[in-house]
């Protein structure tokens, strides 16, 4: 089963919902804030997507950050530290399926393909 990964709030994430429920796609929704965000899970997008772009540098909570903890990120472990204690700093969504590679970030031309 396809799995979305977000923050439900997020109009990125509304828009990707309401993508494939019309396109009829079975999934899951997993709300970081809400289902919590697994260090395992998280080293391993890490690992196919790369940390930089995991990390939102454009949303409001990067740009909440002192400058001196936003300077502090500079490799996978410090990126991957402050994902785990701040989940909404992710780009999402973060689309899984299995089999597939996973998918950051919703366009439709990218979710067609996809899915």
């Amino acid at each position: 089963m396809v799995v979305m990964y977000g923050i439900k709030n997020c109009d990125t994430i509304k828009k990707a919902r309401r993508f494939l429920e019309s396109h009829n796609v079975e999934y899951r929704f997993h709300d970081y804030r809400v289902d919590g965000l697994d260090a395992d899970f998280l080293h391993t997008a890490i690992a196919e997507l790369g940390w930089e772009a995991l990390l939102n540098t454009r949303g409001t909570t990067w740009r909440k950050l002192d400058e001196s903890v936003r300077n502090s990120i500079t490799d996978a472990d410090s990126a991957a530290k402050l994902m785990l204690e701040m989940p909404a700093i992710i780009k999402r969504p973060l689309l899984c399926a299995p089999g597939q590679p996973m998918l950051l970030g919703f366009s439709e031309s990218s979710y067609q393909t996809y899915i």
